[in-house]
């Protein structure tokens, strides 16, 4: 029989990565774990696509993604400063095949990528693949950048990795950090991928500030974007990065290399997403703002849990104060009919958290907290001895 050993590359992501392999809910759980939008995607997006299938759009595309849409988003992207060109867009299998590319493209063995966590998983899973060595930096305690701890890590990094507004914190890194992180890695060759797939769903007051917005990172900046969560199109999968060009040409031999062309279709229906009026977008964001009061509200009451203040995205990054793993409290919430994700999976100092999607209906998140006080008023009396102090 032909024995068979996987490749290092996969032998590397299985020992370290932690991202559960999501399937389906339970009949009559309730999901809190999906990051994915409950409404549906708007009906000029749909039918755009169906359009340009009507007219027989069907064929392969332009390996970069059409360049009217390149050119849409090169418009979308430019400001003072700063100009952008076709040439500097990549249009991706979604944010994920984008960010995939982009690390693939930059990163070798043994090359220092830094990560701020708790963070979205996908990214050290990525360095892995690369070959690359991820240098997690905790986050301080109010879940915004430890500058002192990220200063350091950054001496001789290739790359550094970060979400804005944070998956899965919920936080939204201010002007004054981003400013900070300009003047750390200036007169370096450190590259920043800058993942802002959330800054549309941002709450009044917080401001949010892009990393394009500020100077002293324009040049080194790959910006990660995607229509999935802005526009809530997460199965049509169509993403994009934009950056400098000789970056974006290497990024662009991986994607091709790996994925080939996205669905023309679909990009015409993301250039349609991008004329689409703010009215759409507002109306989700109030929603999820009200959502997000309802569950802060109902999870106060409730023994052993902290949650963070959520300036943005649509998840509360929620600490308890019990010494049990997360991935054991997650399995245990879901033999009770609860589906969440491990703060585990986000990196070393996501232990002792879980996070919840507040993108889902007021009954859902109300069930939800139901589960939670039960779970969380009934600690046995062995793990409630072990409770942190």
């Amino acid at each position: 029989m032909t024995t068979f050993e996987p490749s290092p590359a996969v032998l590397r992501v299985a020992a370290t990565s932690k991202r559960p392999a999501m399937g389906s809910a339970p009949e009559n759980a309730v999901s809190l774990a999906m990051g994915e939008p409950d409404f549906d995607t708007p009906t000029a997006v749909i039918g755009a696509a169906s359009a340009a299938l009507e007219a027989g759009e069907t064929h392969y595309a332009d390996q970069n993604g059409l360049p009217s849409l390149r050119h849409a988003l090169a418009d979308k992207l430019s400001r003072d400063g700063l100009e952008y060109n076709q040439d500097q867009i990549l249009v991706s299998h979604g944010a994920t095949a984008g960010l995939a590319s982009a690390i693939l493209a930059t990163v070798g063995p043994g090359d220092r990528v830094v990560i701020p966590e708790p963070c979205y998983s996908l990214y050290a899973d990525l360095v892995e693949l690369a070959g690359g060595t991820t240098v997690f930096v905790g986050l301080s305690p109010d879940m915004h950048w430890d500058l002192p701890a990220l200063r350091d890590a950054l001496v001789g990094a290739k790359l550094m990795v970060f979400s804005n507004p944070c998956n899965p914190t919920g936080i939204v890194h201010t002007r004054e950090e981003l400013l900070a992180l300009g003047t750390m890695i200036e007169g370096t060759d450190t590259l920043v991928i800058a993942d802002e797939a959330y800054d549309a769903i941002v709450y009044r007051p917080t401001v949010f500030t892009s990393a394009l917005d500020v100077e002293s990172l324009r040049e080194r900046t790959i910006y990660a974007q995607t229509f999935s969560k802005t526009y809530a199109m997460t199965g049509w999968r169509v993403g994009y990065i934009a950056g400098p060009a000789d970056v974006i040409a290497a990024a662009s031999r991986v994607h091709r290399t790996f994925n080939g062309s996205v669905n023309t279709a679909v990009q015409l229906a993301a250039h349609t997403a991008l004329e689409t009026g703010h009215e759409v977008i507002d109306g989700m964001v109030a929603s999820y703002r009200e959502r997000r009061d309802l569950l802060l509200e109902l999870l106060a009451g409730i023994p052993h849990l902290s949650p963070y203040p959520v300036d943005g995205t649509f998840y509360s990054f929620v600490r308890y104060d019990l010494d049990v793993p997360s991935e054991q409290v997650t399995a245990e919430l879901r033999g009770q009919g609860l589906l969440v994700r491990a703060g585990s999976e986000y990196g070393p100092s996501g232990e002792g958290h879980f996070r919840l999607s507040f993108a889902a209906d007021a009954d859902s998140i109300a069930r939800a907290a139901t589960v939670l006080r039960s779970y969380f008023s009934s600690v046995p009396a062995n793990e409630a001895s072990l409770v942190r102090t």
